[in-house]
């Protein structure tokens, strides 16, 4: 998959990658500013999410459920980890035994906790408006 958008095209976008792959777990590669957030609210709100969405950074952990309470997505942004055992502290590992989307900041800080089943999306500036997505893995 690859497409490149600008912000505007974003829920398009989002509408895009949750009709394109079957998996549920997304790991976004992409240096400071590029969008991660922007395109994880995108997504969030495509599945039906009520509550607004933002990045989870000192939190390292957000959680987001429909109209009807029902969970649907935690987001995670793993880029304060100082190594990969905070995340195991915090039961990362049950958060992945869960039926719900999981998108996740930053995964280049966690390399082997990440699940074998896993979308890998990398977001590349190409120029202040426009943004590269491609999978890869």
């Amino acid at each position: 998959m690859e497409l490149v958008y600008k912000e505007s095209d974003i829920q398009e976008i989002s509408k895009s990658i949750l009709k394109e792959v079957a998996l549920k777990t997304f790991a976004f590669y992409a240096p400071m500013g590029a969008g991660k957030t922007t395109l994880i609210k995108a997504l969030v709100k495509e599945l039906g999410a009520v509550d607004e969405v933002s990045s989870p950074t000192f939190g390292l952990v957000n959680e987001y459920a429909d109209g009807e309470g029902n969970l649907i997505a935690y987001h995670f942004d793993f880029y304060r980890l100082k190594d990969e055992m905070e995340a195991l502290d915090f039961g990362l590992e049950d958060y992945f035994n869960t039926d719900a989307y999981i998108f996740m900041e930053w995964p280049e800080k966690i390399p082997s906790l990440l699940p074998e089943n896993l979308v890998s999306l990398k977001i590349e500036i190409l120029d202040a408006t426009t943004r590269r997505l491609t999978s890869f893995g």
